[in-house]
């Protein structure tokens, strides 16, 4: 339970930012023109991003976790911004979970859920903190269709992407202003190559093994080498990438998610799963780019 009061101290509190949606592709999708100030229409400029916050607040004993994702209209200057969306979630403790299947977490902060919507959809969100700021972290979120004909398959849809920074304790979201917003929007993207190696904490999951919420573990074990290329991950703004592929030499899947903290390291996390989409594993890593790769 220590590891859970740590980061239970570190994933709580008001966290703000922007959020983007991407296809499958990688490619940043347009807000609706209603939402869009009548302003940006005039000056012919076109809006990619949300202005968000996330009030989150876990409790120690026993672990729950609950937090809300909120979607702001977009606003030009300091004018006070208001709710357009409020996206509910909970992990742990009594009563509905609001779908969770799975969720793996660490003492920095950073977290894996997964979960389980309506009509075969899966929705995977990785949360990675900053190693050099444990007030900076993404969270991305993977909308995946799992088709069932004989041998499933796992289809990634769509992408949701949140850059924040944690500005004060948790107040539940009580203070929505424009210019209190740290993070600058983003719509650019970033080529990564190379050979990838570091330490990784891991957490299982099987079937016979009814708990949702599960520590990765603290002895990390050294990660096989990892080949990006980028022919098979989707580029995303702000040295991010992620991918969802099918193993090469089974039938398993593999959804893994990155950021680029410098040069030659990376903080990754990715979901092992069955050949028939069950979930086997959740790990996270730091990794070092291989010299000469």
């Amino acid at each position: 339970m220590q590891v859970w009061s740590q980061f239970a101290e570190r994933v709580s509190g008001e966290w703000n930012g922007f959020g983007a949606d991407f296809s499958d592709k990688g490619n940043p999708i347009e807000l609706p023109q209603f939402l869009v100030p009548q302003a940006y229409l005039d000056w012919q400029v076109k809006l990619f991003d949300w202005q968000t916050q996330c009030p989150t607040l876990a409790h120690p004993h026993p672990p729950l976790l609950q937090y809300n994702s909120i979607q702001l209209y977009p606003t030009t200057g300091c004018d006070t911004a208001m709710r357009y969306s409020t996206d509910k979630r909970k992990v742990g403790g009594t009563g509905t979970n609001s779908g969770i299947a799975a969720f793996a977490y660490e003492s920095s902060g950073s977290y894996v859920a997964l979960w389980q919507k309506k009509d075969r959809l899966l929705e995977l969100e990785y949360c990675l903190v900053s190693p050099q700021n444990f007030q900076s972290r993404v969270r991305i979120i993977q909308l995946i269709n799992v088709l069932d004909n004989a041998v499933a398959k796992m289809k990634l849809l769509s992408i949701r992407l949140f850059l924040e920074h944690w500005y004060g304790p948790f107040r539940n979201g009580d203070q929505i202003e424009a210019c209190i917003i740290l993070n600058s929007a983003f719509a650019s993207t970033l080529e990564v190559t190379g050979i990838w190696q570091g330490s990784k904490a891991v957490a299982t999951f099987n079937a016979s093994n009814t708990e949702i919420v599960r520590e990765l573990s603290g002895n990390k074990e050294q990660s096989s080498p990892s080949p990006r290329d980028g022919n098979s991950t989707v580029l995303l703004p702000k040295k991010l990438w992620c991918s969802l592929n099918r193993g090469e030499r089974d039938e398993t899947f593999l959804s893994e998610v990155g950021w680029l903290i410098d040069d030659e390291k990376a903080i990754t996390s990715s979901c092992l799963f069955s050949s028939s989409a069950i979930l086997k594993e959740i790990s996270m890593a730091l990794e070092t780019k291989m010299k000469g790769r």
